[in-house]
């Protein structure tokens, strides 16, 4: 079979790190399955993988990618994209992204445990099927589970374009919330407000009124204009960190008004599960980007180390 995969990596030019070539088809252990791909697409993470940082012991070669749709057994499915965590104290029972063993998804066929096959919603496309598994799965988690966000709500969503804010943007929508986003670009800024963002900002700007909710993925940049536009009682719920790690907090505004500060990572199997139907109940479609055949990966990589793409950046595999 084709994938795509890294086997030597580069911290300073994670494209050039992509290998596209035959492996042998995978096998796995009892329980797991056998999928036909036909479309993935790329997270940060796969970048992280392509510079070295995320790899694991005892694997010498990483086939990219945990986002993947196709089909098994005559079923179209989407492909809950983690594995049981191996170690103890997390909140999230599963936590380590099937890219991590040597699973990717970035190839004609994979093998990932059975229960981790979701049936399709049959409004999207290959591509949209595959943009939903960890970015969206990520953003549902955050607005929901750890933002308690309800119909009628507010939320601000900081960076606007990348994938797992513009799952947010469509998700608080479908919710029925009233949606702001930040950016610096002004053509992000247009975009996110034909995707239904009731108001669109630079970065830092005064929000008119104090949000219940905010989804902040850039860290630094961000993270003390999150703090100044939550109101009292919000949260700020956090999953990223694209512009550094390391944050000042002003305490005074944090226990004065009482916000609440969460990290958020992936989601559970049965969120991934009320994930699908929400974006089916609600006809929801992700947005995709651009697609590119298996062998220009190396393209999708550019972008997403740029920050030139909105929405998920997706290949397609058959």
């Amino acid at each position: 079979m084709r994938a795509a995969y890294v086997e030597q990596p580069s911290a300073t030019d994670p494209a050039a790190a992509v290998v596209v070539g035959e492996l042998d088809a995978p096998a796995g252990p009892d329980g797991w399955a056998q999928v036909d791909l036909y479309a993935g697409a790329l997270n940060m993470h796969d970048v992280w993988m392509l510079r070295g940082v995320a790899q694991q012991p005892g694997v010498d070669r990483y086939v990219l990618g945990s986002d993947g749709a196709g089909r098994y057994d005559g079923t179209d499915v989407v492909i809950y994209p983690v594995l049981p965590a191996t170690e103890s104290g997390r909140t999230v029972g599963h936590a380590t992204l099937l890219s991590d063993q040597g699973h990717g998804l970035l190839a004609e066929q994979a093998v990932v445990p059975r229960e981790n096959l979701v049936a399709k919603p049959a409004h999207l496309s290959w591509a949209e099927a595959a943009s939903l598994p960890t970015a969206w799965l990520t953003a549902y988690r955050m607005l929901f589970t750890k933002g308690d966000l309800r119909a009628g709500g507010s939320v601000l969503i900081q960076g606007a374009g990348g994938g797992v804010a513009t799952a947010a943007l469509l998700l608080a929508r479908a919710a029925g919330a009233n949606v702001l986003v930040t950016s610096r670009s002004a053509e992000k800024r247009d975009r996110a407000r034909e995707l239904g963002a009731d108001l669109a900002l630079e970065p830092g700007a005064r929000v008119p009124d104090l949000v219940d909710v905010v989804v902040d993925t850039v860290g630094p940049a961000t993270f003390e204009h999150s703090m100044m536009s939550t109101r009292a009682g919000g949260a700020i719920v956090t999953c990223g960190a694209s512009t550094g790690f390391v944050v000042e907090v002003n305490l005074a505004r944090l226990f004065a008004r009482e916000i609440s500060i969460h990290g958020s990572t992936t989601g559970t199997l049965e969120e991934f599960r009320a994930l699908l139907g929400f974006v089916g109940k609600h006809q929801v479609r992700p947005v995709v980007d651009s697609v590119v055949d298996l062998d220009d990966v190396r393209r999708q990589v550019e972008r997403m180390v740029a920050g030139d793409g909105f929405g998920k950046l997706c290949v397609q595999l058959r």
